[in-house]
């Protein structure tokens, strides 16, 4: 129920209806914890305590009442190894795929093109996809612990290959085809593919794109690949003949098998998510079967609300971890809606055309495309039908205050559940319940089963801004860094708080709910999407008209600025080396990579060990004064950093 439209920032703006609470899964698994002896007090922070001061019950509860099943021999639900050596269900078997495929009837996947085309998949149809797929990479010797990597959009087909490699315990790994051929190679010559699943064109902004000159490229970089298997039904741009057998997925499909599922251990790997950092290569980020289901199933069946025989759209790449909870949502007997292209095409508004005509009851945006409809004149309770949805699932990025407010003012009286987590946990750290009030631009809660805490810089607990840490282990935390020592995993999280998780956000804790404030390291987080540093330096720094360059991103109000700070060769003319960097961008990355902002400057600068100050500089950015930014004494040129604080309060200046 909406309180006010217009309420102040802080304020509550909206209520659940008593009479619906108790069919939300937060009611219904507090009910379900209770007929197992635990009194949950019914209300949402009493479940929470509960989940993390009981975590071994939580879960083995949670995975019953979410209908997972195991298989292997019963025992510890966790081992007391300190994170991150902690080991989840030790002994006990089960596999992803089957979960998300048994026991559902009717339609499994609605996939929308940019042209507005529409196909519907029902679960005998998926389930025979994906054991006739199963069964021809059984045939090109796939096996548990093999590699199949995929150059797919966001259709049917890249969720058979997911279900399909899951189901042999072999593990999956997926880029979007916008990516650059250097980008692609990078994530997947890591990983030592066996097959490869791609499209020679895509469907972008109402072109047909050609990637076959990048396909051709990537796959001669890809020695290890014995099977390429096109999928051509969503463009027009034909196939070529390679080095390496290939087959079209028409023929990969066409032999009916029967549905079969290897049953591996709960940690046994069944992803690569690719997240970069600020140098080497792309991290890749290995999940296990047990704990990405485990998570998954929570983030959908707890914090989003979503029961059987729901439609979901989360508006997500392939590229995206949301991708990965869109084609989990079958793990609830919903229904997932995928949409090709780019979601936004020809407007704004078409994702809100698409909600109602498929009567979406749970819809999941990005922050950005939240404050992109409050610029326009988008009113989508007006426009169109949206009786069906129930929820809107806002992350990526802060939603501000008057995100909050357009929502309920221009979408309607629905729960609004803003969340923050990562590719890191392909889950959240904090976000929603539909048991609990909405107040102007606070998330609402932690997640249950998550102990996540503000630590101040003495890494003490505080209620007030600080770091982001977890202080108990999630299922979810990756497994390692493929081809990692241990070295590069402890790094990125555990080197600053012994055995204490360490994301690298801001957050605080009030009465009222939860605020990030955004990052705290050089990570940059665009609209959710993590973009690494060093892909953008390998694109740029290659060039002959740049000797060096910084990136940064940080949260500018409401939006994301992502600006490239340049340093040009002698002579070299700043438009045409502007053209070069834009261009390099684009060919081996992607649109996604490109700043909103190259600056020309004399030089980088560094510390006198020679690191970039990227920290630095982003922290002036966010209004820092230089002093309390870097010891001036420990930077290889002060005047120079005097420049970049110059920038950055002209830059706020503009902003204010």
């Amino acid at each position: 129920m909406i309180i006010d439209i217009a309420a102040a920032d802080g304020e509550m703006i909206w209520q659940p209806d008593s009479a619906g609470i108790m069919q939300t899964g937060v009611a219904r698994f507090a009910e379900f914890v209770a007929q197992h002896g635990h009194d949950s007090k019914n209300d949402y922070d009493s479940l929470w305590q509960w989940s993390v001061d009981e975590p071994a019950e939580f879960w083995e509860l949670f995975a019953k009442f979410a209908g997972v099943e195991f298989g292997g021999v019963a025992g510890d639900v966790v081992s007391q190894d300190p994170m991150p050596h902690t080991k989840w269900f030790p002994g006990r078997t089960l596999n992803f795929a089957r979960h998300l495929l048994h026991g559902h009837e009717g339609t499994a996947l609605i996939a929308i093109s940019e042209d507005g085309g529409r196909e519907e998949t029902s679960w005998e149809s998926l389930r025979g996809e994906v054991a006739a797929l199963a069964q021809y990479l059984r045939t090109q010797g796939v096996g548990q612990g093999d590699r199949v990597v995929a150059i797919l959009p966001n259709v049917a087909e890249a969720v058979v290959g997911l279900l399909a490699t899951a189901s042999l315990g072999a593990i999956w790994s997926i880029c979007a085809p916008e990516f650059g051929a250097g980008a692609v190679v990078s994530r997947f010559a890591q990983l030592e593919p066996k097959v490869v699943l791609a499209a020679p064109g895509y469907m972008l902004g109402g072109k047909d794109r050609d990637r076959r000159d990048e396909l051709n490229e990537i796959i001669a970089q890809l020695p290890t690949v014995e099977q390429l298997i096109w999928v051509e039904r969503h463009t027009s741009i034909p196939t070529f003949d390679t080095k390496i057998p290939a087959s079209t997925w028409e023929k990969a499909v066409a032999e009916p098998a029967e549905l079969r599922f290897a049953d591996v251990e709960f940690s046994h790997p069944l992803w690569v998510l690719f997240s970069s950092g600020t140098t080497g290569i792309p991290k890749g980020i290995v999940h296990g079967h047990g704990g990405a289901l485990l998570e998954e199933l929570k983030m959908l069946l707890i914090h989003s609300d979503l029961r059987p025989g729901d439609r979901y759209l989360n508006v997500a790449s392939t590229s995206w971890v949301l991708w990965n909870a869109l084609v989990s949502a079958l793990g609830v007997g919903a229904t997932a809606v995928l949409i090709d292209g780019n979601p936004v095409f020809p407007s704004l508004d078409r994702v809100w055309q698409i909600t109602a005509d498929e009567r979406v009851a749970v819809l999941g945006v990005g922050a950005g495309f939240v404050h992109a409809c409050a610029n326009t004149d988008l009113v989508p309770k007006s426009q169109h039908d949206l009786v069906s949805l129930k929820s809107l699932q806002v992350t990526g990025s802060p939603l501000s205050a008057d995100g909050f407010r357009w929502v309920y003012a221009h979408v309607g009286d629905i729960w609004l559940a803003s969340m923050s987590g990562g590719t890191d946990i392909a889950s959240i750290f904090v976000g929603g319940s539909p048991t609990m009030p909405v107040h102007v631009g606070y998330i609402q809660a932690p997640a249950l089963g998550v102990r996540v805490e503000s630590w101040d810089e003495q890494g003490d607990p505080t209620t007030g801004k600080g770091e982001l840490v977890v202080t108990q282990p999630m299922p979810s935390m990756p497994l390692s860094f493929w081809g990692d020592d241990g070295t590069r995993y402890h790094e990125s999280y555990f080197s600053t708080y012994p055995a204490v998780w360490r994301h690298g956000d801001f957050i605080e804790f009030t009465r009222r709910g939860i605020l990030i404030h955004g990052r705290s390291d050089s990570t940059l987080n665009r609209n959710g999407l993590r973009l690494g540093s060093a892909d953008i330096y390998a694109a740029v720094e290659s060039l002959p008209e740049v000797v060096e360059a910084l990136v940064v991103g940080v949260e500018l109000g409401t939006e994301y600025y992502m600006p490239l700070f340049v340093q040009l060769t002698n002579g070299a003319d700043p438009e045409v080396a502007k053209d070069a960097i834009i261009g390099s961008i684009r060919e081996n990355l992607s649109v996604r990579y490109l700043p909103d902002e190259i600056v020309f400057m004399r030089a980088i600068p560094h510390t006198r060990t020679g690191k970039k100050l990227e920290v630095p500089v982003k922290r002036m950015l966010q209004g820092t004064p230089l002093e309390k930014v870097a010891d001036l004494g420990a930077v290889d040129d002060p005047e120079l950093l005097e420049v970049y604080s110059e920038f950055a309060l002209e830059k706020q200046s503009v902003n204010l």
